[in-house]
């Protein structure tokens, strides 16, 4: 194969894939417009769907969150009554110590009385 051969297969290449990108379809063809409303269409419909994705994930973190929230509370509320319940019993215990040590001061009381007369 000479050199001019080689120079000719080169040049008809070239021409062969210049013709190849002529005959491409074009933005107008039919064809061409459906295949490129097709990938909006794919595209927008992927956007809404990760749209509702992200919507519900929010949603159920609010909601989790809301749990959490009514949890602290309710723990917060069992905390304070038994809180309220121990003082409670602190003071019933008190008055009752108070209550059998007034009743061995008159007892001691009478006693003594008892011995005066």
């Amino acid at each position: 194969m000479t050199m001019a051969d080689r120079l000719q297969a080169a040049a008809d290449a070239r021409k062969a894939m210049a013709e190849r990108f002529k005959a491409r379809a074009k933005d107008d063809d039919p064809a061409v417009q459906a295949r490129k409303a097709e990938r909006v269409a794919i595209l927008k419909a992927r956007e809404e769907r990760n749209a509702e994705r992200e919507k519900a994930r929010v949603a159920e973190a609010a909601r989790k969150a809301e749990a959490e929230r009514v949890e602290r509370e309710r723990l917060a509320a069992e905390a304070i009554r038994m809180a309220e319940e121990r003082v409670a019993r602190a003071e019933a215990e008190r008055l009752a110590k108070k209550e059998e040590r007034d009743a061995r001061y008159l007892a001691r009381k009478a006693r003594a009385a008892k011995g005066k007369r």
